[in-house]
């Protein structure tokens, strides 16, 4: 199984597109993601199954396309998301963000 970039169109193992997640935010439900090979970052939502790309719109996040991704799971933590596939686990931590 390969994912892709959908900017450059590079094709990933599911590790290497994982391990290239920096960022969980949890209020919105997104995960970052920066390309390794052209630095485009998307935000994206990980569903069952699938990989959900879109657009904040009106204080959500609209999902506009779909990359499958057959057996795929996630489980919220308090401060991050755990992605599986298989029998790996990627964890994606939250962000603190200072109050200013």
């Amino acid at each position: 199984m390969l994912i892709p970039c959908l900017a450059c169109e590079s094709r990933f193992v599911p590790d290497e597109y994982f391990r290239a997640c920096s960022d969980y935010n949890r209020g919105l439900d997104l995960v970052s993601w920066t390309c390794p090979r052209c630095g485009n970052r998307d935000d994206l939502r990980v569903l069952p199954g699938e990989l959900g790309f879109g657009y904040p719109h009106r204080g959500r996040y609209d999902v506009h396309a779909r990359v499958r991704v057959p057996g795929l799971r996630r489980q919220r933590g308090d401060l991050r998301l755990d992605i599986s596939l298989d029998e790996a686990c990627w964890r994606v931590a939250t962000r603190v963000r200072q109050v200013a």
